[in-house]
C-alpha cells in the first residue's frame, strides 16, 4: 500500500525523523487558515501518489496566506499523470543548502534489505542510478543485525556525506530504519533529505510502501487506505476476504491456489485469442476453503462485475475435496438466488484431483440451467471464451 506524502510524513514525525510542519487540506479557502499557523509562507504540495509532481506544477510556493488560497485552487482539480488531485499539503518553507537521497527497501532479488543513499537528491533517483550510478551507494541490510551505529556510518561514507552532516544523517537512517521495521513498510524514501542554513537534516518529502501482508499486526495501517480511489469491486472482495484482483477482461475467474489462478488467466488469455481477444477479468483465489459461502461470496463479486459475459470456476481438489466444491457451487448459486441475485452469466466448471468423480456427479445431477460442466483446463477455458465472445 503506497502512501501519499502526508501520511508518510506523519509516520516519519511519529518515529521522531525530523519533518517540518504541515497540514493537509481539500478546499482551497482552508488554505488561509493553515498558512497562518504555518508562519504565512508555505509550499503548497499536490498529494498524488505518483513522481514529477514538481515538473507538473504540482508544488507551488506560497507567499502569504491570500496567495495560499490562490495556489491551493490551482492545483486541486489538476491531472499528474493520471492521478487528480483531491488533496494538498501545505508545509513550512525551509532555507535549504543541500539536497540528498536515502532509502531502505526489499530488496527481492537478494532475499536481502537494501540501503540506498546519494548526496546528488532533489532529482529522479532513476536518472542519477542510470547517468552516474557511481553516485548512488548501494549498501546491503541484514535483517536480524539491521541498521546500528556502524551500519549506519558505513552508509553515509559510501555515499561520501560530508563531514559535517554526517552524524545528523547517520541519526536519520538510524530512525528511518526504525520506521521501516516498526511499520512493515517495503520502501522508505527521503527525497530529497536537505541540510538548512541554520545546519538542520529534514526529511523533506517522503515516500512509503506498506506491506499489506503484514495487515494483521498492523491495525492502524487501514485508517492509511485511499478507500476513494480502491476500486469498488476489490474494496468489496477485501471485506469479504477473498484475495481479487480486478481486470480488463470478460471471462470471470475462480480458482482454488494462486499458481492454478495464474495458469488458468494465462489459459484463458491463450483460449480468448481464438475467440476475438476474449481476456480474463480478474484474478480471485479462494485458498484451501470452498464453503458455499466462501464460493457464493466468490460468485457474488465476479457476477457484480459489468464486464464478466462468463465465469470460468478452476478447482483442482486437495485438502478441500472436489465434491465439497460441487456441494459449494450449487448452494452458492442457491444462496444468491434467495438473495434476489440474479444469477444470468454462465459457469463453465472444470473439477480434477481429490474426488473429482464424486464432485462432477455432483453438478452433473443438480443439472442447473447455468452451469457447464468440462473436464479438461484447456476445453474448459476454450469454452468459457467462446460464451464470453457470443455475449458480447
Amino acid at each position: 500500500m503506497d502512501l501519499f506524502e502526508y501520511q508518510a510524513r506523519d509516520l516519519f514525525a511519529k518515529h521522531g525523523v525530523p519533518v517540518l510542519a504541515g497540514e493537509v487540506i481539500d478546499t482551497p479557502e482552508a488554505a488561509r487558515e493553515v498558512a497562518e499557523r504555518l508562519g504565512g509562507r508555505a509550499v503548497v504540495k499536490a498529494q498524488v501518489k505518483t513522481g514529477g509532481r514538481g515538473k507538473a506544477g504540482g508544488v507551488k510556493l506560497a507567499a502569504d496566506p491570500d496567495d495560499a488560497v490562490v495556489k491551493a485552487g490551482q492545483i486541486l482539480g489538476m491531472d499528474i499523470k493520471g492521478h487528480t488531485v483531491h488533496k494538498v499539503m501545505l508545509a513550512q518553507t525551509a532555507d535549504i543548502e543541500k539536497e540528498y537521497y536515502v532509502s531502505f527497501l526489499l530488496d527481492r532479488t537478494n532475499r536481502t534489505f537494501l540501503a540506498m543513499a546519494s548526496v546528488e537528491g532533489g532529482m529522479d533517483i532513476e536518472e542519477v542510478a542510470a547517468t552516474k550510478p557511481e553516485a548512488l551507494a548501494r549498501i546491503p541490510v541484514d535483517a536480524i543485525d539491521g541498521v546500528t551505529d556502524e551500519k549506519a556510518r558505513e552508509i553515509v561514507a559510501a555515499a561520501r556525506f560530508p563531514e559535517e552532516v554526517a552524524g545528523q544523517v547517520a541519526d536519520v537512517l538510524k530512525t528511518l530504519w526504525t520506521v521501516f521495521i516498526t511499520e512493515d513498510a517495503l520502501l522508505v524514501e527521503v527525497n530529497p533529505l536537505v541540510t538548512t542554513a541554520d545546519g538542520r537534516v529534514i526529511a523533506l518529502d517522503g515516500k512509503v510502501s506498506l506491506d499489506e501482508n503484514a495487515g494483521f499486526r498492523q491495525p492502524d495501517h487501514e485508517a492509511l487506505e485511499d478507500k476513494a480511489a480502491a476500486d469498488p469491486l476489490e474494496a468489496a472482495a477485501k471485506a469479504k476476504n477473498l484475495n481479487y484482483v480486478k481486470l480488463d477482461g470478460e471471462v470471470g475467474i475462480i480458482g482454488n491456489g494462486a499458481g492454478l489462478v495464474m495458469s488458468t488467466l494465462d489459459v484463458v488469455a491463450y483460449a480468448g485469442e481464438q475467440h476475438g481477444g476474449v481476456k480474463p477479468a480478474n484474478f480471485l483465489d479462494i485458498g484451501g476453503g470452498a464453503s458455499a459461502q466462501v464460493m457464493a461470496n466468490g460468485l457474488e463479486i465476479i457476477l457484480g462485475d459489468p464486464d464478466v459475459k462468463s465465469v470460468f470456476v478452476n478447482v483442482f481438489g486437495g485438502i478441500t475435496a472436489c465434491d465439497e466444491v460441487a456441494n459449494g457451487i450449487v448452494q452458492a448459486l442457491e444462496l444468491l438466488k434467495n438473495k434476489g441475485e440474479d444469477v444470468t452469466k454462465p459457469l463453465v466448471v472444470r473439477l480434477d484431483g481429490n474426488n473429482a468423480e464424486l464432485g462432477r456427479k455432483i453438478l452433473s445431477d443438480a443439472n442447473h440451467p447455468l452451469v457447464q460442466r468440462v473436464d479438461t483446463m484447456d476445453g474448459a477455458a476454450d469454452k468459457a471464451a467462446e460464451l464470453a465472445a457470443a455475449a458480447r
